[in-house]
């Protein structure tokens, strides 16, 4: 990886000045060498990020590209310093902040929809650079990861598939993986569903059932490092960091989890968690005036590993009018309850 010191402490310049487009794509070809080297950065790629940037509206592909590739020329004949010193003072106000955002994208995992601890400090140092204020680079960070998690969740729902519970003749779902079959708890009378995405399925119907069930491949060499007290944390981190702000609060912003807890018995061990989500249920009613809302409901979430997958089985409740919660420990329970009577009728393979 490039020192830091050679991007941001540099005093060296270029000859051309750069349009302040090309001062947010050289600031993305920047990172990018900052990440890994010249040789490794592929221009179509960084293309592709670039032209769903505003500023490139006007940009097809190629000329995008053409632009990129100019830039990796400029960072190996000159410097990567002197790019980015180019960049910084091209760079104009209204555009600083697709600038810090160009950077983000090149460093986010996209899977766990963070910029990693170890890239962290060049962010740090970029947001110094283009004297973006605590305040002002986290809501641009926001800003980039909810649009990351708008396109997995479109991507999610395009990829969804209904499956007809008639169509399972013997009544039992088995996962693609062979890792599991379980009983259709729901019943086609009842306006039972059947959801199915890669590594996730849903059972519903039109009385507020909501079974749901996702896994994960873990790599066996992952399982061995975990002991007892590190299964828990990493149960944990997983629904409560992970699983639920991505799934659940980022589409509800008044949801909140309520209750958590880690029990440890002869055959389970897993993480629950109780989650508020109000107008969150899948169910719907109609008010007097017309409009269409949601029923309040509780999900209930657990979380354990079994064989080489991780599984996160969940439950709701929803409230129809006239319903009214019991204590969050007596609804805790209930659903949790609730859960552990369906995770018994799986049948892991």
């Amino acid at each position: 990886m490039t020192s830091y010191e050679q991007i941001f402490n540099s005093k060296q310049t270029i000859e051309e000045s750069l349009s302040p487009e090309e001062a947010v794509a050289a600031i993305a070809v920047v990172t990018a060498i900052a990440d890994s080297t010249i040789e490794q950065i592929d221009p179509a790629s960084l293309a592709g990020i670039l032209w769903e940037f505003e500023v490139f509206a006007e940009y097809s592909e190629d000329e995008i590209i053409e632009i990129v590739d100019e830039l990796i020329v400029i960072a190996a004949d000159e410097s990567i310093g002197a790019l980015f010193n180019a960049a910084s003072q091209a760079l104009s106000d209204d555009l600083v902040w697709d600038g810090f955002a160009a950077g983000i994208i090149i460093l986010l995992d996209e899977e766990e929809l963070v910029v990693p601890q170890q890239k962290q400090a060049y962010l740090k140092k970029l947001q110094e650079a283009l004297e973006l204020e605590d305040d002002e680079a986290q809501e641009i960070i926001q800003e980039v990861t909810a649009a990351f998690q708008e396109a997995e969740d479109e991507d999610y729902l395009d990829d969804e598939e209904d499956i007809p519970v008639e169509n399972y003749s013997d009544k039992v779902y088995e996962s693609p993986l062979g890792n599991f079959t379980v009983p259709i708890p729901v019943d086609a009378q009842q306006g039972g569903k059947i959801q199915t995405q890669e590594g996730v399925v849903g059972f519903s119907d039109d009385f507020g059932t909501l079974l749901r069930i996702d896994y994960y491949p873990i790599p066996p060499e992952q399982l061995e490092e975990l002991d007892s007290t590190e299964k828990q944390e990493y149960l944990r981190s997983i629904m409560v960091e992970r699983y639920v702000p991505q799934a659940i609060l980022y589409n509800l912003s008044d949801a909140e989890i309520k209750h958590t807890e880690y029990q440890e018995n002869a055959t389970l061990g897993y993480y629950y968690a109780l989650v508020d989500m109000p107008n969150g249920s899948t169910i719907s009613q109609h008010e007097n005036n017309g409009n269409i809302t949601r029923l309040n409901a509780y999900r209930g979430l657990i979380s354990f590993i079994k064989d080489d997958f991780l599984y996160i089985i969940s439950s709701q409740r929803s409230f129809f009018n006239g319903d009214t919660p019991d204590s969050i420990e007596e609804e805790a329970e209930n659903i949790k309850e609730s859960i552990l009577e369906f995770v018994e009728t799986i049948e892991f393979t």
